[in-house]
């Protein structure tokens, strides 16, 4: 991850639009308050399909992007695996700053 990405991604989470761990995210995927999904590289194959699926279903963009220990201490916290960005313009940016690293799922 570089480190645009890092403290947008850290900026966010100040910011108060950032969701974190597979509930909250799949619940705020369901009500539609998440304009993005980032899944970290190393998740299961479970937690990775069940959140494909969902975001595909919902039509909400998502990455397979970094590993969860980078991600998760780019926000200080543990072992997350799953994020929400619940703002459309942090959502805008991230994207692109993961595209630029990544090929878009």
């Amino acid at each position: 991850m570089d480190r645009a990405t890092g403290s947008m991604l850290s900026l966010c989470q100040r910011a108060g639009m950032l969701i974190t761990g597979e509930d909250s995210v799949e619940i705020s995927i369901k009500n539609g308050s998440v304009r993005i999904v980032i899944i970290a590289s190393d998740a299961s194959e479970n937690t990775r399909a069940r959140f494909i699926n969902k975001c595909r279903f919902y039509n909400i963009p998502y990455y397979i992007f970094s590993s969860k220990d980078e991600l998760s201490r780019m926000i200080g916290k543990f072992n997350r695996t799953v994020f929400g960005i619940t703002d459309e313009n942090f959502a805008s940016r991230l994207s692109q700053l993961i595209s630029a690293q990544c090929e878009k799922m």
